[in-house]
């Protein structure tokens, strides 16, 4: 591992997953007719860490990469938004996962095409985890995105927000689901159900939530992982808004207005970007849901994950 540095000493977020390189048609139709694309990153924890880092939390990342031009271009994009990637490592011979995403023009969710089965990430153990940097940090977030990538990310998962639970700190988990990555539909919600057992602060959509627990109402979803042990649920609603329920209190926060929805991809991320942002500096509950759909909102307007997700800046002078 890399040298303990003063930024890894005092972090108040830190994240594992694995960072893709995403290449976006420039054009709508079919992927194999589009000549031109855009490159972008792609991940949903470093669409979160980055969204964090930009309103000047201290943010850290550990993943592996490969030692190939897309694990440079991640590494040095990812390093440039204020991440801490110390814990990354560039591994000889391993290759760096990349996607293909279309470009649709009527709201509607854009064709992905992944590259990603056996990359370097996927190849990650509990061994990679730098317990001390781990928990010098205030706060984890997980997805079960790279928890499905392989059992051995999931045991990572696991493990990391285990530990993190047990030492008194936070963490949120946002379900992020990928059908495609899990054996069965009946392993993806025991998979899931489980690690949202282990933490604070679960973040699922209303679609996730009835596919997960099998009940419909926004009500009935929190109250679900409330009893499992959480602390706070936040249920995406879309153009509706967002349900949160911390046992005591409970409420809908109003959708932010979209004049045209660009692309749906990482509106979820820009969405917790908000509500943990908005818990570590002490917002309420509800100011930080209102948070969360309001970058949500910002970032259906783009091209790309991360380029909706506000500085401190553009956050306070909207009123966030």
């Amino acid at each position: 591992m890399p040298g303990d540095t003063a930024v890894s000493r005092s972090l108040d977020v830190v994240a594992f997953g694995e960072a893709m390189m995403m290449l976006v048609a420039a054009r709508p139709g079919p992927l194999e007719s589009v000549d031109l694309f855009h490159k972008r990153t792609a991940g949903a924890e470093t669409n979160v860490a980055i969204g964090l880092a930009r309103l000047g939390l201290r943010v850290g990342w550990a993943s592996r990469l490969g030692q190939d031009t897309v694990g440079r271009y991640l590494l040095e994009s990812i390093g440039a938004e204020g991440v801490d990637c110390s814990r990354v490592v560039c591994v000889a011979g391993e290759s760096t996962g990349m996607l293909f995403k279309g470009k649709v023009t009527d709201g509607s969710d854009p064709f992905v095409e992944y590259h990603r089965q056996g990359s370097a990430a996927s190849r990650m153990t509990v061994a990679d985890v730098d317990e001390s940097w781990l928990l010098s940090a205030r706060h984890l977030h997980a997805t079960g995105v790279f928890a499905a990538v392989s059992a051995t990310t999931h045991e990572l998962t696991k493990h990391t927000m285990s530990l993190m639970r047990a030492a008194g700190r936070t963490v949120s988990f946002d379900p992020n689901l990928r059908p495609s990555l899990w054996a069965s539909p009946e392993s993806m919600r025991a998979g899931i159900n489980g690690l949202a057992a282990l933490a604070d602060w679960v973040l699922p959509g209303l679609a996730e939530g009835r596919l997960l627990t099998g009940l419909e109402s926004p009500q009935d979803i929190a109250r679900f992982y409330l009893d499992q042990g959480a602390k706070l649920v936040a249920v995406k609603l879309g153009d509706a808004g967002a349900y949160f329920d911390d046992g005591r209190q409970h409420g809908t926060v109003p959708a932010v207005p979209v004049a045209q929805v660009v692309d749906t991809v990482g509106a979820g991320d820009g969405f917790a970007v908000g509500v943990v942002s908005g818990l570590l500096e002490g917002c309420s509950l509800e100011r930080a849901v209102a948070r969360g759909t309001w970058i949500g909102a910002r970032a259906v307007q783009v091209m790309g994950d991360t380029e909706g997700l506000p500085t401190r800046d553009i956050l306070d002078a909207a009123g966030f």
